[in-house]
């Protein structure tokens, strides 16, 4: 989660009000240092195409005529403002500047704020003049080119209260002096950067400190238990680095911390009792780590928590009862780890509960029937648990869901008939037992968008009805034993601008017929990405109009009865990076304008009764993709034989 703070330039601007003089009589001319200053700095400037500098004259005053530029009633500048997002009449200019920091911008003693931020290919180090800038408050050079490391010498901006060098290519350790020596910042940015080694346990000394990001860096190392002395502190995220060891029992200091992102990094050990000293929290990610051991108890105490995301780790352990404490919880991710026994009945009380996810944990026993009395929730995934849920719970029905995931819990025998008075927009009871046929009732869940009924036991034909999904952008039914042909399938209907398919998937069925060429035309199939059809009984030849599919980029027809040449048209699907169409009787040489797709990284067409040379190519395709081929020649396979 990236997180943002660098304000609007404007407000900035009012933090410097009082020691700006607006009266032309009152202001001094430009002190020549300064303007001297700052022409050294236009001067490194290589490119400036939205002509940001052009007002920079040295036969003009740059306090009053010098565009981002301001200065006290002495004529010392104080103000620096020329970023990459200007605002002007109510539009917004996205510009760049190329060149590097001028050294000279250190001779600016009187600076307060300097903005050369989102200028983007500003390049080379940060001077270590800079640390010459003793007035200085705000240092926003974020979202440009810069490389090297933070200089030594910004331990002597001791009055900075911001400092923004984010989305840059800085690089080496943060450095011990510089954090501790800038007791007066509130807000500090060093994300994505090239930066290493630990946080520094100076950090601690920036009691003030409301604002810390450094994440997407490549910092190392444990928290640093002085991290809990930072009671101001109400965004912090470290998030996409690999910091290692355990979350430190300090970090219960934190009572004033609203957004606690420790996503992707190596955290091992338990999370701490110490968490409910977070009593301010409302976001908190620690996902994606190695987390173990149970959930404490205590962190049914957080007060103000709307969303706990703590998926991908290793916790065991049972949910805690204390949880149903959190009634302002909206969002609970804890997919993907070891948590055993049942769903407390307590999580009834999650009144403002919109997302559960409990995938992929091992989760058993009955499910509580008080969840019926979450009626905000929104999704529900409970996938891949050992639930052995036989059938769906009837009390779901009460739910308002849009969102319904119960892969492999057990479900077993037809499809339950409520759910065609549903709303659910993504279903997905894939991997279950269940049997029958494809009701005609499935046409009435007109708001699905997402079906996945695949590894199950349905057969049948596809009913006509199918055809009134006309939201229905992803289907998944691989695996069954669906019968029939696709035409109802391909066929159906839109609801535009959506309802068109972005993929399918219909392998290891018993489909069969020929593809019809004229539904592959319908509109429901003009942006779709992945089609499979693999493991049919599908016959006839391989219709032109694939290569009218523009946004296609994989085909899989493998093992079917399709016969005839490959259709040279197939080469028009310029996007296609996967064409699998092996073990069916395809006839005919090898269409050059195919082979040779400028994507292509994927082809097999081994196991056919193929003919002729195969045309040169660019893309790296194996032996194995051409075998099986009595009449193929040419690399990789033997050479043909010349006559």
């Amino acid at each position: 989660m990236e997180i943002s703070f660098h304000n609007n330039m404007f407000s900035l601007l009012l933090l410097l009000l009082p020691s700006l003089s607006f009266s032309p009589s009152a202001w001094a001319a430009c002190n020549a240092v300064d303007k001297e200053a700052l022409l050294g700095f236009k001067r490194t400037i290589t490119a400036d195409p939205s002509r940001l500098l052009q007002s920079w004259i040295s036969s003009t005053d740059c306090c009053t005529s010098w565009k981002g530029v301001a200065c006290n009633s002495v004529g010392r500048v104080v103000n620096v403002t020329r970023s990459g997002l200007v605002s002007d009449d109510d539009d917004l200019l996205d510009t760049f500047m190329n060149g590097t920091l001028s050294p000279s911008l250190g001779n600016l003693s009187y600076l307060q704020l300097l903005d050369l931020s989102n200028l983007k290919n500003l390049n080379g180090p940060i001077p270590l003049e800079f640390g010459k800038l003793r007035r200085l408050t705000h240092l926003f050079l974020n979202s440009n080119q810069l490389t090297g490391s933070i200089p030594a010498t910004f331990k002597h901006l001791s009055r900075l209260e911001r400092l923004f060098l984010n989305n840059n290519h800085i690089s080496g350790i943060i450095p011990f002096s510089v954090i501790g020596s800038l007791t007066a910042l509130t807000e500090l940015g060093l994300s994505e950067n090239q930066l290493r080694a630990s946080i520094p346990a100076t950090i601690g000394k920036l009691v003030l400190l409301t604002k810390l990001d450094l994440h997407a860096n490549n910092l190392s190392g444990s928290l640093p238990t002085t991290i809990g002395k930072l009671k101001s502190l109400k965004y912090l995220d470290l998030s996409q680095n690999t910091i290692k060891g355990s979350i430190p029992k300090s970090i219960r200091g934190l009572s004033a911390l609203e957004l606690l992102d420790l996503n992707q990094n190596q955290i091992t050990g338990s999370i701490p009792s110490s968490i409910s000293g977070l009593i301010s929290l409302q976001f908190c990610r620690i996902s994606e780590n190695k987390l173990t051991g149970s959930l404490p108890p205590s962190i049914g105490y957080l007060p103000s928590i709307q969303r706990l995301i703590l998926e991908n780790n290793k916790l065991t352990g049972k949910l805690p009862a204390t949880m149903g404490h959190l009634v302002t919880l909206t969002e609970l991710f804890l997919s993907n780890n070891r948590i055993t026994s049942k769903i407390p009945s307590s999580f009834s009380n999650l009144q403002s509960l919109q997302t559960l996810d409990l995938s992929r944990n091992h989760l058993s026993g009955e499910l509580p029937t008080e969840l019926a009395k979450l009626q905000n929730l929104q999704t529900l995934d409970l996938s891949f648990n050992p639930l052995g849920l036989v059938s769906i719970p009837k009390w779901f029905a009460k739910l308002k869901l849009f969102r319904l995931m119960l892969a492999k819990t057990g479900i077993r025998g037809s499809l339950p008939r409520w759910l065609s008075s549903t709303s659910i927009s993504t279903l997905d009871l894939s991997a279950n037992a269940l049997t029958g046929k494809l009701p005609p009732w499935i046409g009435n869940m007109t708001s699905l968008s997402l079906l996945n009924l695949s590894n199950n036991g349905l057969h049948s034909s596809i009913p006509a009805e199918f055809k009134n999904l006309r939201r229905l952008m992803d289907l998944d039914l691989h695996s069954n034993k669906f019968s029939g042909n696709l035409d109802t399938i391909f066929s159906k209907g839109t609801d535009d601008p959506i309802g068109h398919y972005n993929s399918i998937d219909l392998s290891d069925n018993m489909f069969a017929g020929p593809i019809n060429d004229s539904v592959l035309q319908s509109s429901a199939m003009d942006s779709i990405t992945s089609l499979v059809l693999s493991y049919n009984l599908l016959k006839g030849s391989i219709p032109k109009s694939i290569g009218k599919l523009t946004e296609l980029r994989i085909l899989k027809v493998v093992s079917n009865g399709l016969s005839g040449k490959i259709p040279v048209e197939l080469g028009d699907a310029m996007g296609l990076t996967t064409i699998l169409l092996s073990r069916n009787n395809l006839m005919g040489s090898i269409p050059g304008k195919v082979i040779n797709l400028n994507e292509l990284k994927e082809f097999d067409v081994s196991h056919n009764q193929l003919r002729g040379e195969i045309p040169p190519h660019k893309a790296i395709i194996p032996v194995s993709s051409f075998i099986g081929n009595p009449g193929l020649c040419g690399a990789p396979l033997p050479p043909c034989e010349r006559s």
